[in-house]
């Protein structure tokens, strides 16, 4: 077995293939960019060395820096993990070349497989069904259009080189076709350095359903049956599960024998996924397939009891499969939900920002946390904005769905916005529960998933006057310490009102309506007057942590803070509390909202000139972050004034872009 290998990849994965070659006694090695440099992944390496800036261009795609510093540190083999260089044919041929074993396919079945078009064909010869659709080499795109055109409306225009939902755009009719095209190709050559395209007919109400499958050097093959991976925001999923619901035993031998028969096509050995839609008919057609481990592959580790990590090893070091495949069995059912630090309510808008709190559920046999970040990382514009993923299992589906949607309750996260109430109202939505699936469900149930708080507060006000009560004392009380005159009268924590009772006024706002409490304390017992209504509270703060009793009841919650706002993190959800006293002036808004920059990313192209005249939602602006594009349009009809950067610009999120007069 190999003594040390090198991850060339970063984050959750990275931690991932750490633990288990920590458990198989293999020494590991960790790179890292100037923004990773005090990462997870590079905490728990037995090394670590450095290979460039931020960017993934200039550091984790290098895979020339990624190869000598195995070499530098002997190591014997590489893991890519997923994403970056996992599917690049060059690279695993320069591994080759070095003597460093890539823990993953051969060149060929990379070159086969990481071309769209170029798996299709094969799949086609070896009579596997297909999608209809162009994948030729003609990229011009007047064919293009065509080719779109013959199909019908809709269709769906994929990257070759692409995964993970990145260069993918729908496009339901002819007129939106070059728009699509422009934003699918720049969004390719920037994720995978290739803008070639191929289009396939758009099925509406199907389910993505893949199949994980494994082969050794020695010619076995198995298939480690399925996840129905159907819950996708663009394009890329949300919440997977294993085994796939509404599977008989006939489908999934019928579709396990295809994905092996696909993988044997091409020679290949390792892990991979072959990913197809599944029709309501329960016809299926080949998508793709994923030459690496796939990011859900937690929940088939969990109904199959295997580590796919140490599959990867052992074969990888040319030793056979652990298992046949009639000795694969299904127990019980597992999810897997991706937290991302996101504004769900926003298209998805990736959020970048420092995790000033995190709470993960603790972990069980139920419940696993796979993460790369802990409290006070940042989550910035250069990587995905994946924080963990949280895995549950359990003996039957219904049961795993409540441990999920319980898990999801007690994930506590401040600093950036995350998905983590979309997640809740997905795994609640009654026609998950009743696994009634397809590609276009989040749209279809829009109102269920989407729907806002309805939140009715009674005593959390009250709570939350107390934990601004005590941070506010604690304040004056390091203002007493620090003071020349420790004895002044201004100093004087209780209080004091002649001939009335020692209360003070404390004002907060919640989701925008200011709330006026009245704190009376009477010997170290408060009183909390909310709108006429009293609370009694005694307790603690330990921490991040209130431990109370509120008028009889016992009360524990976590909490963070951010300056004056305050999340309050209850069953319900977290409420965000904000405290503001006399000093504090709201700063009128100089200019549209929708004029500044929504995060911090890069300016891809700036689609009008000073002087222009543009409709309302005319488009503005193109910026990119996290491999995802945002345009920003115009709010009202008007004339550009200022164009305050150009194409290539890295720019704040809040950063006004541009300047319209009405």
């Amino acid at each position: 077995m190999f003594k040390k290998i090198l991850i060339a990849n970063r984050g959750e994965i990275a931690c991932r293939v750490i633990k288990t070659a920590r458990k198989m006694g293999i020494q590991t090695v960790a790179v890292y960019s100037d923004a990773d440099a005090n990462a997870l992944h590079v905490k728990l390496a037995d090394e670590a060395i450095h290979i460039g800036e931020s960017p993934a261009t200039k550091s984790y795609l290098l895979g020339d820096k990624i190869i000598a510093a195995a070499q530098k540190t002997g190591a014997e083999a590489i893991h890519p993990g997923y994403g970056f260089l996992s599917e690049n044919a060059d690279f695993c041929r320069a591994c080759e070349k070095a003597g460093v074993v890539f823990i993953g396919p051969n060149v060929k079945a990379i070159e086969t497989m990481g071309s769209k078009s170029a798996a299709k064909q094969a799949m086609e010869q070896a009579n596997v069904p297909l999608v209809p659709g162009y994948h030729g080499l003609n990229q011009g795109p007047s064919r293009l259009k065509n080719e779109a055109s013959d199909i019908g409306y809709p269709v769906l225009l994929k990257a070759v080189a692409g995964g993970g939902g990145k260069g993918m755009r729908v496009v339901n009719q002819e007129s939106e076709f070059q728009d699509a095209l422009d934003a699918a190709k720049r969004e390719s050559k920037a994720a995978f350095g290739d803008d070639a395209m191929l289009i396939e007919k758009y099925l509406t109400q199907p389910r993505h359903v893949e199949i994980q499958v494994f082969c050794d050097t020695l010619g076995n093959a198995v298939y480690l049956f399925e996840r129905d991976c159907s819950l996708q925001r663009r394009h890329q999923k949300v919440i997977e599960e294993a085994p796939a619901p509404n599977m008989s035993l006939s489908l999934r031998q019928k579709m396990g024998e295809a994905a092996v028969a696909c993988a044997r096509t091409i020679g290949y050995v390792g892990a991979g996924t072959v990913e197809f839609l599944l029709d309501k008919d329960d016809s299926f057609y080949f998508m793709e397939m994923n030459t690496r481990l796939q990011v859900e592959h937690p929940v088939t580790e969990l109904i199959t009891g295997q580590d796919l990590v140490q599959w990867q090893l052992l074969v990888a070091n040319g030793q056979p499969l652990p298992m046949q495949q009639e000795q694969l069995t299904i127990k019980g059912h597992a999810f897997e939900a991706r937290i991302y630090a996101e504004d769900a309510e926003n298209n998805f808008l990736p959020s970048t920002g420092t995790l000033s709190y995190l709470l993960a559920p603790e972990e069980s046999e139920h419940v696993r946390v796979d993460t790369g970040v802990e409290q006070g990382d940042e989550i910035s514009m250069y990587y995905d904005p994946m924080i963990a993923k949280l895995i549950v299992w359990d003996q039957n589906r219904d049961a795993a769905l409540g441990r999920l949607a319980q898990a999801l309750k007690k994930y506590r996260v401040r600093g950036v916005k995350t998905n983590i109430d979309f997640l809740y109202n997905l795994a609640i939505c009654p026609p998950f529960v009743e696994a009634d699936l397809d590609t276009n469900f989040i749209e279809k149930h829009a109102d269920l998933i989407f729907k806002k708080q309805n939140i009715t507060l009674s005593d959390e006000v009250a709570i939350a006057a107390f934990i601004f009560y005590h941070k506010l004392t604690q304040q004056a009380q390091s203002t007493v310490s620090n003071s020349e005159d420790v004895h002044s009268p201004w100093h004087n924590l209780n209080s004091f009102r002649l001939n009335l009772a020692a209360s003070q006024l404390l004002s907060l706002t919640f989701q925008d309506t200011k709330i006026q409490c009245i704190l009376t304390n009477n010997a170290g017992n408060l009183s909390v007057d909310v709108n006429g209504e009293i609370f009694d509270i005694t307790g603690e703060v330990v921490g991040d942590q209130v431990n109370l009793i509120v008028n009889t009841q016992h009360k524990q919650m976590n909490f963070a803070f951010d300056g004056n706002d305050l999340e309050l993190f209850t069953e319900e959800g977290a409420l965000h509390f904000q405290y503001y006293d006399g000093s504090q002036v709201e700063a009128e808004q100089q200019q549209d909202a929708s004029l500044a920059a929504p995060m911090n990313g890069t300016v891809v192209k700036v689609l009008v000139a000073e002087g222009d005249t543009v409709e309302k939602d005319a488009p503005l602006m193109v910026m990119e972050a996290m491999k995802m594009e945002h345009t920003v349009k115009a709010p009202k009809a008007g004339k550009v004034t200022n164009v305050y950067f150009k194409d290539g610009d890295m720019v704040d999120g809040g950063a006004v872009l541009l300047a319209l007069e009405e």
